[in-house]
């Protein structure tokens, strides 16, 4: 016999999942309202810049939610429902909207406050789970998610940039990675890329070359590329070495692209890195930042069939490992010197009691201070990969 606690939480989820792309919002509120007796119920989408939550559906007049400061933006960042007095007798509860690590926003439910809400705080959450697995889906078929991420619009080259990218975060039982671009609404050809499997983590990062939409369609042929080659299940160096003839056969040399990849084995931690370019990497261990020292090899395109050749490298449990672009290390403020790994090494500590997904953001916050306010000329990228191991 299904208990009336089940069948509810079930009637809701059947709502969403039966629901049209664009009418997810709708169908959560609805079902929220005659199922758990909510009085509204409200989506609210991280922007690219993980600096607001932006209301789906909403009045066209209705304010963006800050991600700092805020009781939405405490459940986003926690990744925990956070309950709050709404007044007149009412609760405001706030819970995240994630797919398996990746934060796509938030969903705030108000309340009658005599409505035993703890009892159903679970079962809100797992609400707001099954709307994030249903959003995933519905953005193949509207463009009313990916609207309500903007605080303005995206250059051609950023929408280019942005629909090339995996998640921005996610986690599995061995690791826990985040990653943050900026300037978000103008990056060019900065990316990174990965993908698990039960005995692989592989990541690319890599650095742009060029400007504006050329920037954007360099790297998306490398990338396609790499993607290629590693869906064939072909060792990493082999990867490299097949992107770079895909590179090179269209620009015969003229552009090039940086790349730094890694390959986990998940059981062991025993790593593979091909260091193809200027990213840059450096690894947090028992309270020590130091940078790692590879051996760099020609980056992708530069010259025609190059043979590249993975570097071993162990990863130890409790590692935290932090990839960056140009963008961060070399950043020059007005009439400054570079940030450097020294101040890369400090924003490091500073963020080290942060999760994965937080480090970038964080990261990116202290290079806005480096270049004392000044317009970014290059692309920024920081990825940051928690490993705890098997």
């Amino acid at each position: 016999m299904v208990s009336p606690v089940t069948n509810r939480f079930v009637t809701a989820e059947r709502a969403l999942r039966k629901a049209a792309p664009h009418e997810l919002v709708e169908a959560v509120r609805r079902a929220l309202v005659e199922q758990y007796a909510a009085l509204s119920a409200e989506l609210l989408m991280a922007d690219y810049g993980l600096t607001s939550l932006q209301p789906v559906a909403g009045p066209r007049d209705q304010e963006p939610v800050p991600v700092h400061g805020s009781a939405a933006g405490r459940a986003f960042g926690a990744q925990e429902p956070y309950v709050e007095p709404a007044g007149s007798g009412r609760v405001r509860t706030h819970l995240p909207v994630s797919v398996r690590g990746d934060r796509l926003g938030v969903l705030s439910v108000t309340l009658p406050e005599d409505s035993g809400v703890r009892d159903v705080l679970g079962e809100l959450a797992e609400v707001a789970q099954v709307l994030g697995h249903e959003v995933v889906v519905a953005e193949r078929a509207t463009d009313l998610y990916l609207r309500a991420r903007r605080r303005g619009r995206l250059t051609l080259a950023a929408e280019m940039q942005w629909q090339l990218l995996p998640a921005r975060s996610g986690t599995g039982p061995e690791y826990a990675l985040g990653a943050q671009l900026e300037p978000a609404y103008a990056v060019r050809g900065d990316n990174f890329d990965w993908s698990a499997t039960d005995d692989r983590l592989t990541l690319y990062v890599n650095n742009g070359m060029g400007d504006g939409t050329e920037a954007s369609l360099l790297t998306n042929l490398a990338v396609s590329a790499l993607r290629n080659a590693r869906r064939a299940g072909l060792p990493i160096a082999d990867q490299a070495a097949l992107a770079d003839q895909a590179v090179h056969a269209h620009y015969r040399g003229r552009r090039h692209l940086p790349v730094l990849m890694l390959e986990v084995d998940v059981a062991t931690g025993r790593a593979q890195v091909v260091d193809a370019g200027s990213p840059r990497l450096l690894r947090l261990r028992a309270g020590t930042v130091e940078p790692v020292d590879l051996d760099a090899q020609l980056p992708l395109g530069m010259f025609e069939e190059t043979d590249y050749v993975a570097q071993p490298f162990q990863v130890e449990p409790e590692d935290r490992l932090v990839f960056v672009s140009d963008g961060v290390h070399a950043v020059s403020p007005p009439g400054g010197g570079t940030y450097g790994d020294a101040a890369l090494a400090r924003a490091i500590t500073a963020t080290r009691l942060l999760p994965a997904a937080e480090v970038p953001r964080a990261v990116l916050r202290e290079l806005a201070g480096h270049r004392g306010g000044s317009v970014t000329e290059d692309d920024a990228l920081v990825v940051c990969l928690d490993w705890h191991g098997r």
